[in-house]
């Protein structure tokens, strides 16, 4: 009683704390994890092997967690190594492709095909936002892409925070359609042993007909507004060439490779049996070894916070898992339900969203994976049908609020540092109905295809 009591104080001071961003959030994490090794694990329980399962170092030197399409079960007790690898590889891969220029030549060719107009721009790149979410993480889809809008919205005189919102929007909703797209699908993946297809073929499914209503509703609220551009006519010659964005001609061939190569492995690993952590490791070594002359700048670039962030997430959400929490969550969850199938999908879907639209959704889903374990154990209901629900509530969630995903951050950030700073108003009057308008797709496409 006293570890689960212990446990939970924990894990809230690390959720308050993180919240506050007082202090960086590795750091909360990571002394949070040490302490629930320590005091809850050490102290309260006197269980060596609780402490082993938590950080699970094992699992690492084991066959399948290279070789077969599934993870082991054990991952998603304690630190889940396949997720942090698999990031942290393509984080590798993503710095070598900015560093030769590859985001921004992209988007100055989709500007340039458009012929610089400004609502073609706006509907282009916000596909484009959803696209490119759906193989590389979303902060880095936005940081890039708003950096090229507001390069494009001085040239051509429109207020840049118009895309640069459907953009966030639409980074968050790519990212929902593939296990590789956002953290919390990577975390669900690797936890339950769900390949890059169970994804397309479920949440992708969901985010694609979600893109379509998407892009018209954010055209119908922001086309006054984009239209007010001042329609100074501009000479061909003013135009930023795609071709001035590439700074490595060599290098941008063999990034543009390996990135086609990592997109053909996450599509095939099903068949194949690598796991994502091979996957990550084979990508990472081969852009050291191919840009060995830039390896440092480019390990330099890496965010190792998120990284540590991550280790010390997984450590306190281990001290919830085997002190027992988690079940009773999952107890309550079923009772309140009552066996009622569509109520607990609905349940999951609009909590998860709600608590992700203020909190960081990435320790809400690694919290919510052994709680909806149990639910499907214990009240017989399939556990595919709740993990598509708790990856699209948790990915969507976050988009209704500036602080509710990390690409929400980053594409305020870039925008305010532009000078068009976006408040909370602004932010939550116009994305916050897209939301709540997905989520609602979401819940019927589930019940209909589910239920």
């Amino acid at each position: 009683m006293i570890s689960q009591v212990l446990a939970v104080i924990i894990f809230l001071a690390m959720f308050a704390l993180v919240i506050t961003e007082k202090f960086e959030r590795c750091y909360v994490t990571l002394l949070c994890g040490l302490a629930t090794l320590v005091l809850v694990f050490g102290i309260c329980m006197h269980s060596t092997s609780a402490i082993l399962e938590t950080l699970n170092l094992r699992s690492i030197f084991t066959m399948e967690f290279w070789r077969v399409s599934k993870e082991a079960s054990e991952s998603s007790s304690g630190i889940n190594w396949a997720t942090i690898i698999f990031i942290a590889g393509m984080m590798i891969m993503v710095e070598g492709m900015a560093r030769v220029g590859f985001f921004r030549w992209l988007c100055l060719n989709i500007a340039k095909l458009v012929h610089y107009q400004t609502i073609p721009i706006f509907i282009t790149f916000m596909i484009m936002s959803a696209v490119l979410a759906m193989f590389i993480d979303s902060i880095t889809v936005i940081l890039f892409l708003a950096a090229v809008t507001v390069e494009l919205a001085q040239l051509l005189k429109f207020n840049p925070v118009p895309m640069i919102l459907a953009e966030i929007f639409c980074a968050n909703l790519g990212g929902s359609a593939t296990m590789c797209g956002d953290p919390p699908n990577i975390i669900i993946g690797t936890s339950l042993g769900y390949s890059f297809f169970d994804f397309i073929l479920n949440t992708g499914i969901i985010a694609g007909i979600s893109l379509v209503v998407v892009v018209i509703y954010f055209y119908l609220v922001f086309r006054k507004e984009l239209a007010q551009s001042s329609g100074e006519k501009i000479s061909a010659n003013q135009y930023p060439s795609p071709k001035d964005a590439i700074t490595d001609q060599t290098g941008f061939i063999i990034s543009t490779i390996i990135f086609l190569c990592a997109v053909v492995l996450l599509v095939t690993h099903g068949k194949t049996g690598l796991t994502v952590a091979f996957i990550g490791t084979f990508i990472a070594l081969a852009t050291l070894i191919t840009s060995a002359k830039y390896s440092k700048e480019i390990l330099s670039k890496v965010d190792y916070k998120t990284l540590l962030f991550f280790i010390g997430l997984f450590m306190v959400v281990g001290g919830l898992e085997q002190t027992g929490i988690l079940k009773v969550i999952a107890n309550f969850i079923g009772k309140i339900s009552n066996g009622n199938v569509k109520l607990m999908i609905a349940i999951i879907i609009w909590v998860s969203a709600i608590a992700s639209a203020f909190v960081d959704n990435i320790p809400f889903a690694a919290t919510m994976i052994p709680i909806i374990k149990s639910l499907a154990a214990t009240q017989n209901v399939s556990l595919p049908v709740l993990a598509w629900s708790l990856s699209m509530g948790t990915d969507i969630g976050g988009s209704a609020t500036p602080i509710g995903a990390s690409a929400n951050v980053v594409g305020t950030s870039v925008s305010a540092k532009s000078g068009h700073p976006i408040g909370w108003g602004e932010y939550c009057k116009k994305v916050a109905p897209a939301t709540i308008l997905v989520l609602i797709i979401t819940t019927i496409c589930i019940f209909v295809r589910y239920c």
